[in-house]
């Protein structure tokens, strides 16, 4: 069996690095643009319980029915009818079928749709030894299977969706501030900054907002479970079922360390009072409220200085989602906020101040076209539908000394 994780462009390779966390191998892995496949064996039912459990910056977990090359109508729905839909669509349960097309001569989704529909209806009436010209019984109330194709390159590929709402919906942020962050974002970011844990490094958001990027790394570190506090849409299904969420739940709750720390690694403030009061009840909602901390600050108070005296650490990641034109406020007041992140952390060469590492996410090159200060690293990441970039900044300048 193949499952299939979804995910934002720009982050494939650290969904890769949550299924080696636990325990796939580089051979059972295959990456492409926006998906990651892995290969797997009997156990399937638990793995995909144990994905969608832990995979922190995935977007949906699927589960792979079976792939068939289809140019014309005909031969996707043969395709589609010679697969063993009855093994995965439970009598009585309902289905829907959502698809898309991309490269392929076939790209009427809508009749696609409706033509998919038809075939699983045929081919599991003829698994039951009914006619195939008959009605399939469906009803909702007991269950609902979403069937998901993608046509690419002519090549169909069909999928049952095994987690229901997005992963990123982790259950811990019923209260959100203005225009959060996807925590599946969040989450990549930590890793593609090259943020460690524990270490005499403090991770900062001066905009935190609602805490998503704070509280993100906090669950990294303490190796909390992103699927913990949630539910699946297999759960639904017999052959997967809730024991085996059962099963995944014993095994993450086992390899959590909530061992209390002498030294707070994680920190966020914001200007504005509610935002800060909703990233304490969020992170307190997440389980992670004696790890981190937020106040109520402006950033041209963040100073170094002032970042040294609040972590008491010589060194700090200054990781954060500042507003954006078009999202909280004109392009020039946006641009206002980038110039002041660059005056607080960088010297006027554009490079770190002393123990300063700076990550700024925002649309496009807005921040680098703001300072004028090229990034050492960017990354090119997606907010949604929005095209970002991860503008990254380690380079110490030289006159600043060692770290």
């Amino acid at each position: 069996m193949r499952i299939i994780i979804t995910t934002l462009f720009g982050l494939e390779t650290p969904v890769k690095e949550d299924l080696k966390a636990i325990g796939f191998t580089y051979d059972q892995i295959t990456v492409t643009d926006g998906v990651v496949t892995i290969e797997t064996g009997d156990d399937w039912p638990l793995q995909v319980a144990r994905v969608n459990m832990w995979v922190r910056r995935g977007e949906r977990v699927l589960l792979e029915i079976g792939e068939f090359e289809a140019k014309d109508f005909d031969s996707f729905f043969d395709g589609t009818k010679a697969l063993p839909w009855n093994d995965f669509i439970p009598k009585g349960y309902a289905y829907i079928v959502n698809g898309f097309s991309r490269k392929s001569k076939l790209f009427g989704v809508p009749a696609l749709q409706s033509l998919a529909k038809k075939a699983i209806a045929r081919s599991i009436l003829t698994s039951r030894n009914m006619s195939e010209d008959g009605i399939l019984y469906e009803d909702a109330s007991e269950g609902v299977v979403k069937v998901q194709f993608g046509i690419v390159n002519d090549k169909c590929r069909f999928m049952l969706d095994t987690t229901g709402e997005g992963l990123h919906k982790r259950g811990y942020r019923p209260l959100t501030h203005e225009a959060p962050i996807r925590e599946t974002l969040a989450s990549g970011m930590v890793s593609l900054a090259r943020y460690t844990p524990f270490g005499c490094e403090a991770l900062y958001d001066p905009f935190c907002g609602s805490g998503t990027i704070v509280i993100e790394a906090a669950l990294m570190a303490l190796g909390i479970a992103p699927g913990k506090q949630r539910h699946f849409a297999y759960e639904s299904l017999p052959y997967i079922g809730n024991s085996k969420r059962r099963e995944a739940l014993k095994e993450a709750m086992d390899m959590e360390d909530l061992t209390p720390m002498d030294d707070c690694f994680f920190y966020g403030s914001d200007i504005d009072p509610k935002a800060v009061q909703s990233a304490k009840r969020n992170a307190e909602a997440a389980g992670v409220e004696d790890f981190v901390k937020f106040t109520i600050s402006d950033c041209a108070r963040m100073t170094t200085e002032n970042l040294n005296k609040i972590t008491h650490m010589d060194r700090q990641l200054i990781l954060t989602n500042p507003p954006y034109g078009g999202r909280l406020m004109t392009p020039e007041e946006a641009d206002d906020i980038y110039r002041l992140i660059a005056r607080q952390y960088l010297t006027r060469q554009g490079k770190c101040k002393k123990g300063i590492r700076l990550s700024v996410i925002t649309p496009d090159a807005c921040f680098e076209d703001a300072t004028g200060y090229k990034a050492d690293k960017r990354v090119k990441l997606y907010n949604g539908n929005i095209l970002c970039h991860l503008f990254n900044y380690y380079k110490l300048d030289k006159s600043q000394g060692n770290r």
